[in-house]
């Protein structure tokens, strides 16, 4: 892969001087244009704001005070409030919103000197794991364009993988940022709960939520990481601690990770070209000095019910605020006020989004908020508690990221069921609060397989540099679809 379509390689040209972060971004915004057709990874774009601030970059550049992120260009999910960009949430509900501020994740990040090159597609409301809930249509895998790029992060992946962007922001309430890296062959970060600021981040399940990086390698990854992290006054979940700050240059932390001990979990659901990269990524590991040992997550299986009554009952607390009142879409002549806020969210919202908002409510409705509600957080205390357990015997836990390769368009659209169980590895961190990273580990039929590594809560660092240990000698991350090249 051509260094100019990372992090790194972009970020040692503009300080060379061979390159301008402006012709960059006008490169990127030609791509857009001429390939996204065929992907649909972009919802929104403004070319004056984009172009705009990689004039301003390339200034500070040539007055010596770069950041690390200075003048590349970044797509960010539309998910976070954009005061230049209208922000959708891949929804008819928001499809003219534009949002009088801006995210942290994206305030920071444009502190930094990063450029805002659009906003990308997503599953409405950040609900699916195919991007094909998308009000804007679905998204289209760069390596098989009749394959989904996984979701809700679906359009920052396909973006990424389709070299139209160098990286790009995502969030992960179940998995939506590392699923749509492992169908993209990318390497996707879901940090631990509370260390990036949800402020601004528009809510699907508050207590899952967390936004985190999407980019080619562990390397890129860190570095936004670094930029996206930390304590945020204006977020109540956000933690008031740089106990987790780390920095990657020059491999400072290189040494405190020697002779690990990664754990295989137990789990079904696996196949045999999964079981096969996941051999692979072993054996490197174990010729580099980690050893692996077999561990117990006994309440793991449960994860998935449990997840989709908190998720869904939290969805149906957060998206009540969309009633055709104070913003957003609102029906034609309403008779009367019931009227207004049953058509209004009946044409508003979609069939996924309605399905968790009524299983949400069910299971908040009295007479089942004991049965239900309280039961998946008591299992969710269960499956919290195996981490811990775990991480008292190993340092890593090691998994598919998710069941299969990416699968056909529509080919699970009619069986939610199914859909759902695509999330059976990344749905008990969410539950967790604990950091994981996908990877690329392998291929399948010239599809991309993923691997999911699991650290304990402020152990980024960890995940992060075992991920690049993994790619200072495989080439998987490198690769890209023959239609991006």
């Amino acid at each position: 892969m051509d260094d100019l379509n990372t992090v790194i390689g972009l970020q040692k040209s503009l300080r060379n001087g061979q390159v301008s972060s402006k012709e960059i971004t006008q490169d990127y915004l030609k791509r857009i244009r001429s390939r996204d057709k065929q992907i649909n990874s972009f919802i929104n774009l403004n070319h004056e704001v984009s172009i705009g601030q990689a004039e301003i970059a390339d200034k500070m550049i040539a007055k010596g005070k770069a950041t690390a992120l200075t003048g590349i260009p970044i797509a960010h999910k539309d998910i976070f409030c954009t005061k230049h960009l209208p922000t959708t949430c891949g929804s008819k509900m928001l499809e003219n919103f534009i949002a009088p501020y801006d995210a942290t994740v994206i305030s920071k990040l444009e502190n930094a000197g990063a450029v805002l090159l659009g906003k990308t597609n997503m599953d409405e409301f950040a609900m699916g794991s195919s991007n094909e809930t998308s009000y804007f249509g679905p998204v289209h895998n760069p390596w098989n364009p009749s394959c989904v790029p996984g979701g809700s992060s679906g359009g920052s992946a396909a973006a990424v993988a389709a070299n139209l962007a160098p990286c790009a922001t995502g969030t992960d309430t179940g998995g939506s940022i590392r699923q749509p890296a492992s169908f993209c062959g990318l390497t996707g970060l879901k940090p631990t709960y509370g260390t990036v600021s949800r402020y601004g981040m528009i809510a699907y399940a508050s207590s899952l939520d967390q936004a985190g990086p999407i980019c080619h390698n562990a390397e890129d990854a860190g570095i936004l990481y670094s930029f996206m992290l930390g304590f945020d006054p204006k977020d109540s979940t956000s933690i008031a601690s740089e106990k987790y700050f780390f920095a990657l240059e020059n491999n400072k932390n290189a040494s405190k990770f020697e002779n690990l001990t990664i754990g295989l979990p137990k789990i079904g659901f696996q196949t045999s070209e999964l079981d096969t990269a996941l051999s692979e990524i072993q054996r490197v590991l174990e010729g580099l000095g980690h050893k692996f040992v077999e561990i117990e997550l006994p309440n793991i299986e449960a994860s998935i019910p449990s997840y989709y009554v908190i998720a869904s009952a939290e969805a149906s607390t957060n998206l009540s605020r969309y009633d055709g009142v104070r913003f957003g879409y609102r029906c034609e002549a309403p008779k009367n006020l019931q009227d207004l806020y049953v058509r209004t969210r009946s044409e508003g919202f979609g069939e996924e989004v309605k399905r968790r908002i009524l299983t949400g409510t069910y299971a908040l409705s009295v007479g089942y908020f004991d049965q239900y509600y309280l039961k998946a957080q008591k299992v969710r205390r269960l499956i919290a508690r195996d981490f811990q357990t775990a991480f008292a015997d190993v340092d890593l836990i090691l998994t598919p990221t998710t069941p299969s390769t990416a699968f056909e368009l529509e080919a699970l659209v009619d069986n939610p069921i199914e859909m759902y169980q695509q999330d059976i590895f990344t749905v008990p961190v969410n539950l967790a609060g604990l950091p994981a990273i996908s990877i690329p580990c392998g291929f399948r039929n010239e599809m991309p397989i993923g691997a999911q590594f699991i650290a304990d809560a402020f152990n980024e660092d960890l995940l992060i540099s075992v991920s690049r240990e993994f790619q200072k000698v495989t080439d998987f991350h490198n690769r890209i679809p023959s239609s991006s090249r």
